[in-house]
């Protein structure tokens, strides 16, 4: 009976450790293959996972790699590894020696960032996943690099990337690998090269500068010779206004004195009428003195002119004479004023 127990808790016991020892705790973004009895079982993502023990072991894989030091010495690293890193990896490659189309050697460094989408691939299709990348990169750079001049790939670094970016993801697709990007850091031709492309570079941008300068006087002009011929153009359009409103003010002025001076003569020819007078004699009489009196205006003037038709001139006073006595108050010539009468008669004798 005694031997019969201990044999129950001897078995609980190794069924415990049996346990134990199968399960298997997996980190976030990574995952571990399985394989029983030396062939691909299943793949293990992260949490707490079961195996069978001695029948299932993870698959061991060799990884060697190259990392810098604070100096950029590099360090090889090489280790083996039972889980593998799903996240998101950057190689920086050291730098090489690459030669254009053109015949310049020059010093090119990369760097690629890729990820592992598929751990059985990586784990049976390809060694050494770092190493591997690493060489395959070194590979495109140089038959890239190869067909393309300096200019070339000094002008169009996303071209460059774009080209190995595409030939590295047909050559790993499948390892099980994606390629997210490519990019050139650092491009150094030789000192000598450096030097001729330095006074290119000093002798385009004299160039330019001159090109500025010269488009900027002929711009300067232009909007000069723009500005004159503009404000020319105002100031014709100006004078022409002017010119307008002044001739639309002069013919307003002598059409409200025409108005005036046909309303005075019409008011004129009533009033004579009224009194039977011939209003033709009274305006030729009118027109006549003011005629006169510009003819004798003037400071120096002293001659003395006297109209031929002196008879119909006094005649037309003593008309104008007879007018003005008929328009004067009655109650002023019967008043009796003796003022009033004699230059009734000095106008009479007259």
């Amino acid at each position: 009976m005694s031997l019969l127990i201990t044999l129950s808790v001897a078995g609980f016991l190794l069924i415990i450790i049996l346990l134990i020892s199968g399960a298997v705790i997996i980190p976030q973004s990574q995952a571990m293959v399985i394989e029983r009895l030396g062939r691909y079982n299943r793949t293990l993502y992260a949490g707490l996972k079961f195996k069978i023990p001695l029948i299932e072991k993870p698959r061991v894989l060799e990884w060697r790699y190259v990392e810098y030091d604070a100096q950029g010495k590099p360090i090889y690293q090489h280790r083996h590894i039972q889980r593998i890193d799903l996240r998101e990896k950057i190689l920086d490659f050291p730098r090489q020696n690459v030669i254009t189309s053109d015949n310049i050697f020059i010093e090119i460094n990369a760097l690629l960032s890729y990820q592992i989408i598929d751990p059985k691939s990586v784990a049976y299709k390809i060694d050494n996943l770092p190493f591997a990348m690493e060489k395959e990169v070194q590979t495109c750079l140089r038959s890239q690099i190869g067909a393309m001049t300096l200019d070339q790939i000094l002008d169009s670094r996303e071209v460059l990337n774009s080209r190995i970016r595409e030939q590295l993801e047909t050559a790993t697709s499948p390892w099980g690998v994606k390629i997210n990007r490519v990019a050139i850091q650092e491009i150094t031709p030789p000192e000598d090269i450096r030097d001729q492309m330095e006074k290119v570079m000093r002798a385009e941008r004299d160039r330019r500068a001159a090109v500025t300068t010269a488009e900027g006087a002929k711009t300067a002009a232009i909007l000069e010779s723009e500005g004159r011929r503009e404000a020319a153009v105002n100031l014709a359009e100006a004078e022409k206004r002017s010119m307008i409103l002044k001739a639309e003010g002069e013919a307003y002025f002598r059409l409200r004195m025409a108005q005036a001076e046909a309303d005075a003569m019409r008011r004129i020819a009533e009033a004579l009428q009224e009194r039977d007078i011939n209003p033709a004699q009274y305006l030729i009489a009118q027109r006549y003195l003011e005629t006169l009196k510009e003819m004798v205006s003037g400071k120096d003037n002293k001659v003395v002119y006297l109209p031929i038709e002196a008879v119909g001139v006094l005649s037309s006073l003593a008309g104008i004479r007879d007018l003005f006595r008929e328009a004067e108050p009655k109650n002023i010539v019967d008043r009796g004023d003796d003022g009033v009468r004699k230059q009734d008669q000095g106008l009479a004798g007259a």
